[in-house]
């Protein structure tokens, strides 16, 4: 092997020792011992560029895992080699370019021993190795030219380039490849090469992209080439026209499409990332206790040969930086992110634009021009084959829960996939959960009906005082990709053969917008992580003075555990793997409980500011026990129930569960959910099946430990239910046909705020305009209201039936409460309304 190199021995650790002295690696993806290698079969790396580093880099990798060097070679009964690896392109001279050359002559010879040995195979490994890595790019300064890119380098460039950028060394270990199945289907051996160098070239191609992303033109090559296709000639043309025409009108409307241009792009610079991903290293250690990453094979699965575009959950502003930082960290190429126009500050917004956020407007309507120029730019940004990053809820959930999909991104992405289709586009989910929100307690202001705290410098920079909390844990799990074929597909099986969208949209795309956004919420939900101080909000805040004995807060807790291990609310959703009493430790470290001595055993209970805040904590999660909680509601209403009964009940309250909290089962496959609990609930003791009976469930004593716990469990989705019950009542005491969908949406906004003075339902988000909302479009969708050509709500008994079955859920002094709560005349509510209207418009 040193023969090979033209090295001696001596030259050869010394060249090692050089190297690792201003290098270091960062091994992604699966490590060489992961890869499931064959021992019974040779091993054969692969590497790109044939450079000494490169060897090197390999050998240190492989040693590490305990493997054997590729500089032993390859030593079998028939074939022998001196050397194990072999690169895809030819030798690199110290000045210049790669010269052109054929095969790599151990890769020939081991294809033609495959093909003539039936028994000899190879497992080819390709490795990947990054000297830094940046995108090409017009304004480049001098760090850039020695950056990992596209171009070939020659040795003496490779050189400074291990100077400038050895200490951000990115080594992936591709899944191995049998030689013999890859060239087992070529006529000769001829052919047999060239389809495996193929492969190779390939693999390593989509390897460069995923790290550095694909080529990038200067900013203002972006924003010309924007102005010159037909949509934005168009839109300029038709606003000269209203401005009167002529070639003032012209050249006007043309500088404010070139301004919108301006405004949205992003201004991709590596140094910024680079400098962003050191400033975020700091910010993390100083904010959390770590970043728990789960499913990020997922994205590394997919990237080589999809559009990604990634759609978290968001919860805070944090969630831009962090989603990007943790895709740069694992090696990959970071995505375009969609900013609020509201972020566009002075000086931050120049940083974030080279960071690599674009930027748009709440509201594109009336100004068709606008629109255009925006549909073009996100079309350029996809076709090119940059990742893209924006939020499905359209801004930040103040409660907890998921917001309702909005369509406007979703629509202009799928309507640039149908221009052109050549690159499949998938949706990635990600699910990411705070300990701790950074912007809690704006959140809590908002809810109690504070006005919206505008962005500026002054509350950046006043937010800098926040690095002194410990905020937790931070968790991010990716979910399942959702490719958008297959949505399409589903909703229209011949969309490829549809000419392209006007302005006027079929029924078709509208459906395929919506089951895509609801796809995305059950796909972020299906991700789920929960953690302590999830557990421990959902016990505390189910107690009426949110607290409880130190014995029963651990036993709760560790009965969560038993019930979400036994019945996981999805193949990806995953579980604090502490125990309860660790985790109540976890919550007094983190000053979210406090602790009461007393002389029976100690109390704990919420700080009195941060119960509320907890219930957004609870909402994150609430959906992973929402069917067993249902379950344990009406067993606090009855002793005993069929299974047929419980089915019942709980089919007539699902689809408004379902529509709030995103829950994933269809209503088909909702039997097989509630048996899964059920199973669980008796095996843990919480429910009992009755002797004698088949398919009766008892519940447990009511003086029993058991009996208490089902009743925490239960209590997390009461408010739900009573909410439910407010927007019933009220509408089938006002008449059918008395009121409108947004009437009876801001009466049941101030009767449930009126009822959590009275009944200590004290969370703000109790009483949240966007649930009511939500379970009206819901009573339409499900056929219980409709409305007349006046806009009213109408009804018949259905609805009224549906409001009876709350017996067997609610206290009869709860029902009793909201329906004498709920009795208006209508003078009183025209009033109640009229002022509400009025504050909103203040």
């Amino acid at each position: 092997m040193l023969k090979y190199l033209g090295l001696d021995r001596p030259f050869l650790l010394l060249a090692r020792r050089l190297l690792f002295s201003v290098a270091r690696t960062q091994t992604l993806s699966d490590t060489p011992q992961a890869l499931g290698l064959d021992p019974s079969r040779p091993v054969c790396y692969v590497l790109q560029r044939r450079f000494l580093s490169n060897i090197l880099v390999l050998e240190r990798e492989v040693l590490a895992a305990g493997l054997a060097s590729p500089l032993d070679g390859i030593h079998t009964a028939t074939v022998r080699e001196n050397r194990a690896f072999f690169f895809t392109t030819r030798a690199e001279p110290w000045f210049g370019r790669t010269k052109s050359g054929g095969h790599s002559p151990l890769l020939e010879r081991l294809t033609q021993a495959v093909r003539n040995q039936p028994d000899f195979d190879v497992q080819v490994v390709p490795v990947s190795i990054l000297w830094g890595r940046t995108p090409d790019k017009e304004s480049s300064i001098w760090k850039l030219i020695f950056s990992e890119s596209w171009s070939p380098r020659g040795s003496l460039r490779q050189l400074f380039t291990i100077l400038l950028h050895g200490r951000n060394t990115l080594v992936r270990f591709g899944q191995p490849l049998s030689l013999r199945e890859l060239a087992a289907d070529a006529e000769d051996d001829e052919r047999a090469i060239r389809k495996v160098s193929r492969v190779l070239r390939v693999h390593f191609r989509q390897q460069r992209e995923m790290a550095i992303g694909p080529d990038l033109s200067h900013r203002r090559t972006q924003v010309e080439g924007i102005l010159d296709t037909d949509s934005v000639k168009a839109a300029i043309a038709a606003l000269a026209a209203e401005q009167g025409g002529g070639a003032t009108a012209m050249r006007r409307a043309e500088e404010k499409a070139r301004h919108y241009a301006w405004e949205i792009a992003a201004d991709y610079s590596y140094p910024v990332v680079r400098v962003f991903h050191r400033f975020l290293t700091w910010v993390w250690t100083r904010l959390y206790d770590g970043v728990e990453l789960g499913n990020f094979d997922t994205v590394t699965g997919v990237a080589p040969d999809h559009e990604i575009i990634y759609v978290p959950c968001h919860r805070s502003h944090i969630d831009y930086l962090l989603l990007s930082y943790i895709v740069y960290q694992q090696g990959l190429m970071i995505p375009h992110i969609a900013a609020g126009a509201n972020l566009n500050l002075p000086i931050v917004g120049g940083i974030l634009r080279r960071g690599g956020a674009f930027f748009l407007r709440r509201s594109f309507k009336g100004n068709p021009l606008y629109g255009a120029v925006f549909n073009e730019y996100l079309h350029m940004v996809i076709a090119k084959g940059f990742p893209i990053e924006y939020f499905v809820e359209g801004g930040r959930s103040r409660t907890g829960r998921l917001l309702q999909p909005r369509p406007g991104m979703l629509a202009m992405t799928v309507q640039s996939y149908l221009r052109d289709s050549s690159r499949p586009i998938v949706f990635l989910p990600v699910y990411i959960g705070y300990e701790k929100l950074f912007e809690g307690r704006s959140y809590v202001g908002e809810l109690m009906g504070k006005p919206k705290q505008k962005e500026s410098l002054f509350n950046l920079l006043m937010s800098v005082r926040e690095l002194k909390k410990n905020f937790g844990k931070v968790h991010v799990n990716f979910g399942e990709p959702i490719k958008l074929a297959e949505v399409l597909a589903e909703a229209h099986p011949d969309w490829r053969q549809e000419p392209p969208l006007g302005e006027s949209r079929p029924a078709w795309f509208s459906q395929g917008i919506k089951q895509l956004g609801n796809r995305i919420a059950d796909g972020i939900n299906s991700a789920a992580v929960a953690n302590p101080v999830n557990l421990v909000s959902l016990a505390l805040l189910a107690t009426p003075r949110h607290a409880m004995d130190e014995d029963q807060l651990v036993s709760q807790l560790d009965g969560y555990r038993r019930l979400l291990s036994a019945v996981p609310y999805a193949g990806r959703a995953r579980l604090t793997a502490l125990d309860g009493r660790a985790m109540v430790a976890h919550c007094e470290k983190l000053r979210l409980i406090q602790r009461h001595p007393h002389a029976l055993g100690d109390v704990l209970h919420f700080y009195p500011e941060d119960a509320v805040l907890c219930s957004y904590m609870r909402n994150n999660v609430l959906h992973c026990v929402a069917i067993p909680a249902l379950i344990a509601c009406l067993f606090s209403r009855n002793a005993s129930l069929s299974r047929e009964q419980l089915a019942n009940l709980t089919r007539t309250v699902y689809p408004f569960l379902r529509a709030e909290l995103f829950l994933r089962w269809e209503e088909e496959e909702l039997g097989g959910a509630l048996d899964a609990y059920l199973a669980a609930l008796v095996e843990m003791g919480w429910l009992a099946e009755s002797t004698g009976r088949e398919g009766i469930y008892n519940a447990p004593n009511l003086n029993s430990d058991e009996y208490a716990q089902l009743m925490l469990l239960g209590n997390a989705v009461r408010p739900a239910l009573v909410r439910y019950f407010i927007s019933l009542s009220v509408l089938t005491q006002q008449g059918s046909g008395a009121v409108s969908a947004d009437e009876l949406e801001g009466l049941c906004h101030l009767l449930a705020q009126r009822m959590s003075l009275l009944r200590e339902f004290n969370a703000p988000e109790f009483f949240d305009r966007a649930i009511f909302r939500t379970f009206i479009a819901t009573l339409k969708q499900n056929g219980l209201a409709a409305e007349d050509e006046a806009g009213k709500l109408t009804f018949d008994a259905k609805l009224r039936n549906a409001a009876a079955e709350s017996r067997y859920v609610l206290s009869p002094d709860v029902r009793q409460s909201v329906l004498h709560l709920t009795r208006i005349d209508r003078g009183t509510m025209e009033q109640a309304l009229a002022r509400l209207a009025a504050k909103g418009k203040a």
